[in-house]
């Protein structure tokens, strides 16, 4: 390799010190990541047959439904027959016009601990699930309340306990985690990879101490800590949020907890249509303007990283001035580290392989979320979600 043009061209010193940076920052993210999420262990929190009846808290998972019939028929099975001693669960069905009542009626003769919360008129003076959320909250009596939406299934019977053992430690939130169901078909892959890959990166920088955000198809909280924060007041006004807002705001290294076992999960229905994918990412994508700076910078390491990896890369590639062998190298090493750290993943969570598509899927990703991140600048009112 000749290195004698390269070290007298400014401008390609320039190019080469942006790809070395970028190429560090991407290994540093995919193993401080990826690799600490796939590699972790719940070793400091007990199994859920070694808690004795003090440590059974009374539980009631809240979940606000809108026209969800279909998802709660498959769903209401798995949470009503949890093996817990002392739970109810709550479901807010806010004006649903489709069989849900039906779906809620029926359950409600065969399972005591169902409680049906039902909105018959539009009083949400605010817009999204916030409200009714709020009102399932308030009508809900057990000590924890745990967050899952009408389209999630628990992994396991033991989902409660697996959750509730989060709270072992002195924790106010415990933070699981969601899947999406194998599918087939290019969509159910992206999706399935966008949620694995947006999993790893806030799970992992919860176990680093940051817990920025959660997802509400599985979190849980102590109901007095929800009430003495506030609750949702200092943000009623923002669509979005119910989830992760609540947990940006007052989540911690001391109150916070992280399960990543098995039975902690949850399984969610995949999206039927791009548009409805869309939809959920731009939902997801809104709050962020809301972050803190510290957050709003960590989240902006992995895209500018992975943007001035590229961009250095193909200059470098076209100016012919740096030896090729040194670039095909650098490019080399970074996609055999990610392809490890997200094979580890996907065998962490039990996914089918996607780990040989994630160069494409991270290039796809990156376009795609950058089109996203420039429509949530522009959306407004957003009625549900």
């Amino acid at each position: 390799m000749n290195f004698e043009g390269t070290l007298n061209s400014r401008y390609t010193l320039v190019l080469l010190a942006i790809l070395l940076l970028s190429f560090v920052a991407l290994c540093l993210y995919y193993g401080l990541m990826w690799m600490r999420v796939a590699r972790y262990k719940n070793s400091k929190l007990p199994q859920p047959d070694e808690l004795g009846p003090k440590d059974r808290p009374s539980v009631s998972v809240v979940i606000v439904s809108h026209n969800e019939a279909e998802s709660l028929k498959k769903s209401l099975p798995y949470l009503l027959e949890q093996d817990y001693p002392n739970y109810e669960v709550v479901v807010v069905d806010y004006m649903s016009a489709d069989d849900t009542p039906f779906v809620l009626r029926v359950c409600s003769e065969n399972y005591p601990n169902l409680k049906v919360v039902k909105f018959k008129d539009d009083v949400n003076m605010f817009k999204g699930k916030k409200y009714p959320l709020s009102i399932g909250i308030k009508s809900a009596t057990g000590d924890v309340v745990l967050l899952t939406e009408p389209d999630c299934s628990p992994k396991g019977f033991d989902w409660i306990s697996e959750m509730v053992c989060g709270y072992m430690r002195g924790a106010s939130m415990v933070i699981g985690y969601s899947l999406i169901n194998g599918g087939k078909g290019l969509l159910n892959a992206l999706e399935s990879y966008e949620n694995l890959t947006y999993t790893a990166s806030y799970m992992g920088a919860a176990l680093m101490g940051n817990p920025y955000t959660a997802t509400g198809r599985d979190l849980s909280y102590r109901r007095d800590f929800f009430f003495g924060r506030g609750g949702f007041i200092s943000h009623y006004s923002i669509p979005d949020g119910a989830d992760d807002l609540f947990v940006n705001q007052n989540a911690n290294r001391a109150n916070t907890a992280v399960t990543l076992r098995e039975g902690a999960g949850v399984v969610c229905d995949g999206s039927h249509t791009l548009g409805e994918w869309r939809l959920k990412r731009l939902h997801r994508r809104s709050t962020r303007r809301y972050y803190s700076l510290k957050d709003k910078l960590q989240l902006s390491v992995y895209p500018l990283s992975q943007l001035l990896f590229i961009l250095a890369l193909v200059l470098l590639f076209v100016g012919g001035i740096c030896p090729w062998q040194l670039l095909v190298g650098v490019m080399a090493v970074k996609i055999i580290w990610q392809i490890v750290c997200c094979m580890l993943l996907t065998k962490r969570f039990q996914i089918k392989t996607l780990h040989f598509l994630s160069p494409f899927f991270e290039i796809y990703f990156l376009i795609s979320d950058t089109i996203i991140a420039l429509s949530s600048l522009r959306k407004k009112n957003v009625q549900w979600r």
